[in-house]
């Protein structure tokens, strides 16, 4: 794939992360919605955090999305995500479709920032065998 090529597409990947954690995530915790508080309440955690947490996705979020921030951006955004999987775990929620889901998102993320860094493509090159 041509450069311009991997940079639009990692764009687009960006975008479509971006998207989601502001439609799924981030945007019911700002907003106060119920579905928000219940599903924080449900997981174990005790009222109070939707908010601090939803200000802290944004963060790292805006982070990820400015160029010069985007590393990072993306590994604090991986440490926000490792602890949505501990309490998933902790939850005991099933494995492929929660457990595992804030990697699946982990991986889309680090594959836009992948394909729209050079520099990242430098750090972790990838080699045929």
């Amino acid at each position: 794939m041509n450069d311009k090529a991997m940079i639009w597409t990692g764009r687009v990947l960006t975008g479509l992360f971006a998207l989601f954690m502001l439609g799924a995530s981030i945007a019911p915790k700002l907003l106060g919605l119920p579905i928000a508080e219940e599903t924080m309440t449900q997981l174990g955690w005790p009222n109070g955090y939707v908010l601090m947490i939803g200000l802290i996705e944004l963060t790292c979020l805006v982070l990820y999305l400015i160029p010069q921030t985007s590393v990072f951006g993306a590994v604090l955004m991986m440490g926000l995500l490792g602890g949505a999987m501990a309490t998933q775990i902790r939850a005991g929620s099933p494995l492929f479709s929660h457990i595992l889901f804030s990697i699946y998102l982990g991986l889309f993320m680090w594959g836009g920032l992948w394909l729209r860094d050079p520099t990242v493509r430098a750090l972790f090159p990838y080699r045929k065998a």
